[in-house]
């Protein structure tokens, strides 16, 4: 009977090594040989040759079978250290003999030292056309062991020995023969003290002491869930399975207890004397009513679970008085089986979490509630100033005022911030890639906000609340050019050591080249692949011209198993719809958060928030300013941009000006600041401007905000010049469209000014007058403000301010 064809399922290889890719040729190695017969031969299935179909879309042709051995020789040449008195035709050869359950060092890419596995299968592709003696694909099966160094960089710390290792769950990858070095020795005896061994301690090794090793644990990494484990004893039983499952590799998986972690509660009688007459203690703590069917075991507690496993005691016998009972090891040996009856094969023993373990279990089965308030920062450098000053009010007002400071808590952003924390938490404990864009006019604090919500998951990650991570924070305005992007984050999944080694010096195409391979590396997993969180902020600086860099950041996430997340930052909401191109778009998803500008109440929110941090402390503190001033204040800003900067400086200014007086700041102080503020050497010039070199500053504007970048060509603002003209001109001022000639005037007026800016040199001479760059010299936000004041309500419409 033939079977039905069944689609292959696509295994996750998500949080496993990242080894170097490798071409269908290197399968191919001439200085292999097979040392044994088959032990084992099937029909070949797509697991056996998944690698070769997502590298070269290879197949294997009809009839072909997968012969499974057991060792396999390999030679190799060895240069020796003196050629004096040797031959020409004689050289020095190495053989060694690799066999399933040995230890290996193996290659891979994105550490400096090799990993450590064992050799769980190994595998050749067999046809009835094939010669005898021909080179055939050789498979080999790894299931990964992972040093501490491989571990994400923000998980709860734990003290390990030197050369420790953890022996994962059930993380393999098939690999070519040739990504093996070496044999290595696992121990479960490890050395007396536990050390804090730094990631360069492992480079610096000698060869002898990076190839023994000790394993008294297993791991989950990407829960970082620790579990008691004795690799002897499941070496022995892995080795001792069956042909079958030797060859799919289940046998070194890690069967896991799956009991939730709930509050016990009172057990019927009938149940308790059961478990008193069995007189088993593993029966009497047992917890029956909140025991669930091994059938659906909690997922959500122990992610990484072997499913042949979940059987781990069978039943003997039938219903006994209609009252359920759990065999005990006493009753099994007591009942007697029929010698005709075949015994069952017995279950391998579940592995305990350590109590460490327990704890971040239960701590995990909690529910989050809806909507969760920042956590406070008592750590900012500004608020520790803060408890040095001296008990003056206005000194302490003035100094939390300030807009380089970071209060402790941020108010008025409590549901954007529950949103987002939302959201990138789901996606490290799904262990999957993803993009979150939040945008919002500059003041309304996103970046604030996505710094509180990286402290709050760093919190959780260290005390065993989430899955590990690491971070990343690439800052626009802080990097030469936007391709320096690549090697930040190149530096950051490589786990380089950045503070002791310095920057990696890597030019920006090679750092693209590895974290290409590195995220879309499929099958070819390692142990040092984790989850990365990645804070894009100043995205409108990043947008290049072909679009490049934001691209591939938008694009890796979107790669089954890159476990990358990336929030993104922007001033502009529409940033993805006006600037970026569909292929952008597609890959930014819809995982979207605008922040609002503040509105009045929240202003003074803001303001009050902070004058009540500086007050802590003293005695009965007087008012510095008065809650009207604060309110006219916020009024003021709320009507323009809603900028909480803005706010925040006019309020620490009138404070300033009225220490000397020791007393509250009024309105009409207030009032004072905000004229003055306005009176700027900026404001001052624009009002001053002629209506066409106001015209042309507000086509500039418009087309900065239109392309997304600073950059813009001057053909474009001719353009935009020529419709201003009929849309911002009243009654009263000339309609008469200018000429190119006299737009050229405007414009070298401006730049004569330093106003605007305009490319020059050689290569911008040869370019056409319309193809020539120009920028904007003054700040974007005070341009908008005063023409917005000068020119009325029409001018601030078109300009979008206050909307």
């Amino acid at each position: 009977m033939e079977s039905t064809p069944v689609t292959p399922s696509r295994r996750s290889k998500r949080f496993q090594p990242l080894v170097t890719p490798v071409k269908i040729d290197a399968f191919v190695d001439k200085t292999l040989i097979w040392t044994d017969p088959p032990c084992y031969i099937r029909p070949t299935v797509y697991e056996d040759y998944q690698v070769l179909q997502e590298d070269e879309g290879w197949q294997p042709g009809p009839g072909v079978q997968t012969a499974f051995r057991k060792s396999f020789k390999r030679t190799k040449n060895i240069a020796p250290a003196s050629r004096k008195g040797l031959s020409a035709h004689r050289s020095a050869v190495e053989t060694e003999t690799f066999e399933v359950g040995d230890t290996v060092l193996v290659e891979t890419q994105s550490t400096k030292h090799p990993s450590v596995g064992v050799i769980a299968s190994m595998w050749e592709f067999q046809s009835k056309e094939d010669r005898e003696g021909e080179n055939l694909q050789m498979m080999i099966r790894i299931h990964w062991f992972q040093h501490p160094s491989e571990l994400p960089r923000v998980r709860a710390k734990r003290e390990h020995f030197e050369n420790e290792v953890y022996f994962t769950l059930a993380s393999q990858a098939i690999l070519p023969p040739s990504c093996i070095l070496s044999h290595c020795t696992i121990s479960e005896v490890p050395p007396t003290a536990p050390t804090a061994r730094k990631r360069s301690d492992w480079v610096g090794a000698t060869a002898e002491e990076n190839k023994i090793f000790h394993c008294r644990l297993a791991i989950e990494s990407r829960s970082n869930i620790y579990y008691d484990f004795h690799w002897e004893a499941h070496k022995k039983q892995a080795l001792g399975s069956s042909n079958e499952d030797l060859a799919n590799g289940t046998c070194w998986h890690v069967a896991v207890e799956t009991t939730p972690f709930r509050r016990r509660t009172r057990k019927p009688k009938k149940l308790q004397d059961i478990a008193e007459e069995s007189g088993d203690d593993a029966v009497r703590d047992r917890d029956y009513e909140n025991d669930e069917p091994p059938s659906e075991p909690d997922d959500h507690l122990i992610p990484s679970v072997v499913d042949d496993a979940s059987d781990n005691e069978t039943a003997l016998g039938g219903p006994i008085d209609d009252v359920p009972k759990t065999p005990s090891r006493k009753r099994k040996r007591a009942l007697s089986t029929p010698k005709s009856t075949p015994s069952k094969k017995r279950a391998p023993k579940l592995a305990a979490p350590t109590p460490h373990s327990k704890a971040a279990l239960r701590k995990r089965s909690r529910k989050a509630p809806a909507v969760r308030v920042p956590p406070p920062n008592l750590t900012q450098e500004h608020y520790n100033q803060l408890q040095n000053l001296p008990p003056d009010p206005w000194l302490r007002a003035m100094h939390v005022l300030h807009v380089a400071a970071r209060p402790d808590v941020l108010p008025c952003r409590e549901e954007e911030y529950s949103r987002v924390l939302r959201t990138v938490e789901e996606l490290l404990e799904e262990g999957s890639g993803g993009c979150v864009y939040i945008s919002g006019v500059p003041g309304t604090g996103k970046t604030a906000t996505v710094h509180a919500i990286v402290r709050e998951l760093k919190r959780m990650a260290e005390n065993n609340e989430t899955n590990p991570f690491t971070y990343v924070e690439i800052n626009g305005l802080r990097i030469p050019e936007p391709s320096a992007a690549y090697n930040l984050l190149w530096e950051t999944v490589s786990g380089h050591d950045v503070t002791s080694d310095g920057h990696l010096k890597t030019s920006a195409k090679e750092a693209l080249k590895q974290l290409t391979r590195h995220f879309s590396a499929g099958a070819r997993a390692g142990p040092a692949g984790h989850a990365c969180v990645v804070l894009m902020d100043e995205l409108d600086q990043l947008v290049t011209a072909k679009q490049d860099v934001v691209y591939n950041f938008f694009n890796w996430p979107t790669i089954a198993g890159s476990k990358l997340v990336v929030i993104a930052v922007a001033n502009t909401m529409d940033l993805p719809e006006r600037v970026m191109t569909g292929r952008v778009r597609s890959r930014l998803g819809m995982i979207r958060t605008n922040f609002q500008p503040y509105t009045t109440q929240q202003l003074e929110k803001i303001v009050h928030a902070r004058l009540k941090e500086a007050k802590e402390g003293l005695e009965e503190p007087p008012d510095v300013i008065n809650p009207d001033g604060v309110k006219f204040a916020a009024m003021k800003v709320s009507s323009i941009s809603g900028d909480a900067r803005r706010v925040l400086d006019i309020c620490r200014r009138a404070v300033e000006l009225v220490h000397p007086k020791r007393r509250a700041a009024r309105t009409e102080d207030v009032k004072e600041v905000i004229k003055v503020l306005q009176n700027s050497p900026t404001a001052a010039y624009l009002r001053d401007c002629s209506l066409h070199e106001r015209i042309m500053l507000a086509s500039l504007l418009r087309c900065i905000k239109r392309e997304g970048i600073e950059e813009i060509k001057w053909g474009e603002i001719e353009n935009q010049h020529v419709v201003y003209v009929e849309a911002l001109t009243s009654e009263g001022d000339p309609s008469r469209k200018p000429t190119p000639v006299e737009l050229g005037l405007v414009l070298d007026s401006l730049v004569a000014s330093r106003a605007m800016i305009i490319e020059d040199g050689v290569n911008a001479a040869r370019k056409h007058p319309r193809e020539r760059k120009v920028i904007l010299n003054l700040e974007q936000t005070e341009v908008e403000r005063v023409l917005s004041e000068v020119g009325g309500r029409l001018w601030a419409t078109a300009l979008g301010v206050g909307a």
